[in-house]
């Protein structure tokens, strides 16, 4: 019996060992206008209950959606591990009735913003009692060859998933990424919410990291956080 508790007790030690090192890099972010470039959205810093937070709004001359409208954090390349992050969003007062309060991450952002992918959140949606609303609270998108209506109209259902959540109040995603698969967790929960077997830029692909907001969102984030792998 002793001689396996001992076998066990260096089993979980090495499992340990392992996960530890398969993280390189722990970066946590400040959230200053030294790392981070807004691109196509207008960026602010405030205060709100006390804690450091970035405001960012999309320029309205952007039309059309799921464009390169983020802020841009600098000296940062990410291929695989894990991006955590806060995130609140409002709806804007002249924000059309189609507006959810888009607002998520995005990663493998290339040097002309011109290739990226995301996964964002409509928290409008969370609690709406039309059920095809709530089945469409997250969304996984790539730009510009898979925006998230030709993912919708080609492989219905398998780039959008359900969770709970509401307009103006934090929520904390986590996305992990291995390769050409993404995983989203919301809050503490201990299975993802959204799983993508096939990102769309490849299990290669590398980049900066954007906070994301779309059409009618004030968003706000915070505790930014990347595990480099």
């Amino acid at each position: 019996m002793k001689i396996n508790i001992i076998k066990n007790a260096y089993f979980l030690l090495f499992v340990l060992i392992i996960n530890i090192s398969e993280i390189k890099a722990q970066k946590v972010i400040d959230l200053t206008e030294t790392h981070l470039k807004a691109i196509n959205t207008f960026m602010t810093f405030e205060k709100m209950d006390g804690d450091k937070v970035v405001r960012v709004v999309k320029d309205p001359s952007i039309k059309k959606f799921d464009e390169p409208t983020y802020v841009r954090i600098n000296n940062v390349n990410f291929a695989n591990g894990i991006i955590e992050v806060k995130v609140l969003s409002r709806i804007l007062d002249d924000a059309p009735n189609f507006a959810r309060g888009f607002i998520g991450i995005a990663f493998h952002i290339n040097d002309s913003n011109s290739k990226f992918e995301s996964i964002y959140v409509r928290p409008l949606n969370g609690r709406s009692e039309n059920q095809e609303h709530r089945n469409r609270t997250i969304q996984y998108f790539s730009y510009p060859n898979y925006k998230y209506q030709r993912l919708r109209n080609e492989f219905q259902n398998k780039y959008e998933s359900y969770a709970d959540m509401a307009l103006n109040e934090w929520i904390q995603l986590r996305i992990e990424v291995q390769g050409q698969k993404a995983q989203l967790y919301i809050n503490d929960n201990k299975q993802p919410s959204l799983i993508v077997n096939d990102l769309k830029l490849g299990g290669n692909a590398t980049g900066a990291i954007g906070l994301f907001v779309d059409v009618g969102t004030e968003g706000y984030f915070k505790d930014l956080k990347v595990y480099l792998q």
